[in-house]
């Protein structure tokens, strides 16, 4: 038997090793067996017994710190996930060796593995797929390290694609991308998917807009944007082809007018020059049809007999009768051209029974669509009738034309039948003068036929009195024809104005959503909460580009309109030199180091220091130069020279003018074809318009600039070689010196009073610049779209916003809020707008100082003024400049 107990020192309880010390061996192997380590053998016992208790007590002993050492090495790294553990026992010998060292081996190898898997994870979930697993493995842990590796390659390879895509649609601009990701599925492969429909969608709405806006600005108004679109790019979407469609309606009432006018003048023209009835027949019938789109025509003049007025065929077009028959006649009211005749006004028959009549050719023949019958009516007499009749039926422009030529027409008619019937009765005159002259001879033997050839000759005299005045009334009606000629030539130019108006007012409308796209988009760009990732703002600053094109193709159809219409304004004011070049340089040279092009401006060393003129509109100009330089050209450089004109280069019709700047813009670019430089200059032109062409815009640049400078007094001449370059030159003409300092001096005299407030803090920090935090502005505009953008953009620099939507709203506003320092107010709204809000608020008690911006988008000639004369303090036309904004409202609230 065993007994268990606890030695003084605290060592492993030992058993006493009795006489049957090999009974006790086999019980305490038995327990070794079955687990049990705790059994000892006394080691009191002499000779072999007593070594075997000391061998066995070591054995288990050792045998049991080796499987305490596993246990924990097994539990820290198995169960608590501690690695790097490993067995301490340096004493192990053979088969106990080999156990420690498989244990640690196991231990190491799996530490390294997970360590590995661990590190290449916490890199994924940092977002850094360049780790990967590089431990050796086998097994199952394999097969973890393969498919973490793989899913790694996948994860780099999405991400990879996918910042490609957006690189390029949403930074670079290159439309149409779409993401490669090949093995992923499930979340990768979903996620994969909605950025290729992301970009498919972006590329498929603004490659629609683009389209349809570059072929109106080529002149082609049959395009119209279909592709499906939401939000504010589906509002875009539709302003952009409700413009179109009422370009195109105002473009084919002006052509259809300028075609019948054209055409009428021309025919009537015609006509005047003919000197008999078959002739004018003749000439009817050969050029009327063809404009009217007729493959029949007949002409039936009117003449008097015993029976009465009678219509006979006279000339004709198409028709299949024999020329050796006899002409057609008609009586008045017999078949359809005497009915015409008779009631005297038009018949129209639509629908053409079969057989009623023939069109034939050369080849076949075919019942007409569609018969117009028209008399020749002037002052209710009937001069005769014309007939058409066509395969298809006659436009209502064609037939505004049959209807406003057979008047004309019967004028010209009537005209031509009293100068017939004149020369008839001169001719009757002369004859009877020569037969006077004869019977005078024998007055004595015929006095009384005298007498009667005297009665006959008075009454021949009164019909030809009759008949001048009656070609005194043909002609009143030709006059009255060409003052309507007059007339419609003064409605042609009343449209144009229409035009421009319309364009002004559809400025507004596409620059009040623009507003608001820009602002916010603006906001999102600068990021100052930080909570948007970088791509997000590559974003942002991508829709802030593309709507910043889009506004300054809004600008240039704008200044085209006031060009057209004569409502461009200038302010002529001193300005020095080297700022206009500091401007061009600033802005320019930039592009030309993106573009890896030379950029050099040289000035001659006899320039003025300053200039008298507008300066906004020279660098609109040189903008527009120096842009289109840039653009066409690929390698090499763009400079420009500022110089006196040579008297010899001088342009004629600026040979007066004095002293005369160039400002010439070379480049060594594409160049421009001879049979092509003069068309660059006109609206919509281009060098290359074609839909496969390499450079954009829209064709604007030049041909306002060329007005533009017309109007400063200047002009802009042009050469250039195809593939080796082009110089443009605008030359401006310089005043003479006195007129200069008189200018300087009257400017001096002269952006102004500004009201004083009382003073406001001012915040620093936040990447904001210093302004009027914590004041209170009233932004009064019923689009919420624009007072959230206003909002959003004003509550960032501080300042405290109320809203009103609307003049009525923003009163009422005002008399509530007795802490509102500054109105940021809309001229167009509905119901009481902008200008009369802004009279009621002078009127208000304690609010004639009030300062108010007027915030506008229509942006015409006049406007500003308006504005002012309203009571207005300050004016900015959308879409607003945050930066211009808080500026002014820093001027007007801190004075």
């Amino acid at each position: 038997m065993t007994e268990h107990g606890s030695t003084p020192n605290g060592a492993v309880p030992q058993t006493e090793l009795g006489e049957d010390g090999l009974g006790q061996l086999l019980a305490g192997l038995t327990a070794v067996r079955e687990g049990d380590l705790s059994v000892r053998l006394p080691v009191a016992a002499d000779g072999i017994l007593g070594e075997i208790a000391g061998v066995y007590n070591d054995m288990v002993g050792h045998l049991s710190l080796v499987t305490s050492e596993v246990t924990r090495v097994a539990d820290e790294v198995g169960a608590q996930g501690l690695l790097g553990g490993r067995i301490r026992e340096p004493r192990s010998r053979g088969v106990w060796r080999e156990l420690t060292s498989g244990v640690n081996t196991m231990a190491d190898n799996l530490t390294s593995q997970v360590r590995s898997i661990a590190q290449v994870a916490t890199a994924v979930a940092g977002g850094d797929l360049t780790r990967k697993i590089r431990v050796d493995a086998r097994g199952e842990i394999l097969e973890l390290k393969e498919t973490i590796n793989t899913m790694v390659d996948r994860l780099s390879s999405f991400a990879a694609e996918v910042t490609r895509v957006a690189r390029e649609v949403g930074t670079e601009g290159k439309l149409g991308g779409q993401a490669q990701v090949h093995g992923v599925s499930g979340t990768w492969k979903r996620l994969t998917e909605n950025v290729n429909e992301l970009a498919g969608n972006l590329t498929r709405q603004v490659r629609a807009i683009a389209e349809v806006t570059s072929a109106v600005a080529e002149g082609d108004l049959t395009r119209s944007i279909t592709v499906d679109a939401p939000g504010e790019v589906r509002d875009l979407r539709d302003n952009i082809n409700s413009m179109v469609e009422s370009l195109r309606a105002t473009t084919r009432s002006n052509e259809e007018q300028d075609w019948l006018q054209t055409t009428l003048a021309r025919t009537t023209g015609l006509l005047q020059g003919t000197r008999s009835l078959p002739e004018i027949a003749e000439l009817i019938m050969a050029e009327v049809p063809p404009l009217v789109g007729a493959q029949y025509g007949a002409f039936f003049l009117a003449g008097e007999d015993e029976k009465g007025t009678e219509l006979v065929m006279t000339a004709s077009y198409g028709s299949p009768d024999d020329p050796d028959s006899p002409p057609r006649r008609f009586r008045l009211g017999q078949s359809l051209v005497g009915q015409a005749a008779r009631d005297r006004r038009a018949l129209v028959v639509e629908h053409v029974p079969p057989g009623y009549a023939t069109i034939a050719s050369g080849v076949g023949a075919g019942d007409p669509g569609m018969l117009v019958v028209l008399p020749l009516v002037v002052e209710e007499q009937v001069l005769g009738a014309v007939e058409f009749a066509s395969l298809h039926p006659f436009s209502p422009l064609r037939r505004e034309f049959l209807d406003r030529f057979v008047v004309s027409a019967g004028a010209v008619l009537s005209s031509l039948v009293a100068n017939l019937r004149t020369d008839e009765l001169l001719g009757q005159y002369r004859k009877l003068a020569d037969e006077l002259s004869f019977r005078s001879k024998e007055l004595q033997t015929g006095q009384q036929e005298l007498q009667r050839s005297n009665a006959e000759l008075q009454e021949k005299a009164a019909l030809l009195a009759e008949r001048n005045k009656d070609i005194e009334s043909k002609n009143l009606v030709i006059e009255q024809a060409r003052q309507e000629l007059e007339d419609r030539a003064q409605q042609l130019s009343r449209t144009s104005m229409y035009k421009s108006e319309f364009l002004a007012n559809m400025s507004h409308e596409l620059r009040t959503p623009l507003n608001s796209l820009l602002i916010l988009a603006r906001l999102l760009a600068q990021n100052t909460e930080g909570n948007l990732t970088e791509k997000q703002v590559d974003y942002a600053e991508v829709i802030h580009s593309a709507g910043s094109d889009l506004l300054q193709l809004i600008n240039d159809i704008l200044d085209l309109s006031k060009v057209e219409a004569g409502k461009m304004d200038l302010r002529r004011e001193p300005f020095h030199l080297s700022q206009l070049v500091e401007y061009l340089e600033a802005t320019f040279g930039p592009v030309a180091d993106e573009r890896r092009l030379r950029f050099t401006v040289t000035l001659a060393d006899d320039l003025p220091e300053s200039l008298n003129s507008d300066e906004a509109r020279i660098r609109q100009i040189l903008r527009n130069l120096l842009s289109n330089a840039l653009k066409f050209t690929e390698e090499g450089g763009v400079s420009l020279t500022v110089e006196h004109a040579p008297s010899t280069e001088t342009p004629p019709t600026l040979a007066a003018a004095g002293q005369v700047l160039a400002f010439r813009v070379t480049d060594t670019g594409i160049g421009i074809p001879v049979e092509q430089l003069q068309h660059v200059f006109e609206a919509f032109q281009q060098g290359d318009g074609t839909a496969a062409r390499r450079y954009g815009g829209t064709g604007l640049g030049l041909s306002i600039s060329r007005e533009v400078a017309g109007l400063l007094g200047g002009a802009i001449e042009a050469r250039s070689v195809a593939g080796r370059g082009s110089t443009f030159t605008f030359y401006l003409p310089v005043p003479r010196p006195a007129e200069l300092a008189a200018a300087g001096a009257a400017s001096t005299a002269r952006a102004r009073t500004v009201p004083v407030s009382s003073p406001v803090v001012r915040t620093d920090g936040g990447g904001s610049p210093d302004g009027p935090a914590g004041r209170t502005v009233l932004v009064v505009d019923d689009d919420a779209r624009n007072v959230f953008a206003l909002t959003a953009a004003l509550e960032g620099r501080g300042l405290h916003v109320l809203t009103a939507d609307g003049g009525r709203a923003g009163l009422d506003v005002l008399a509530a809020h007795g802490e509102v320092a500054l109105v940021l107010m809309d001229v167009m709204m509905a119901g009481m707008d902008g200008y009369s809000a802004i009279k009621a608020i002078r009127r208000m008690p304690d609010r004639a100082g009030l300062p108010v911006i007027v915030v506008t988008a229509k942006a015409m000639p006049g406007d500003r003024a308006q504005a002012l004369a309203a009571g207005a303090d300050d004016y900015v036309s959308k879409p607003v400049d945050e930066e211009e904004l808080i500026g002014k409202i820093r001027d007007w609230l801190t004075g």
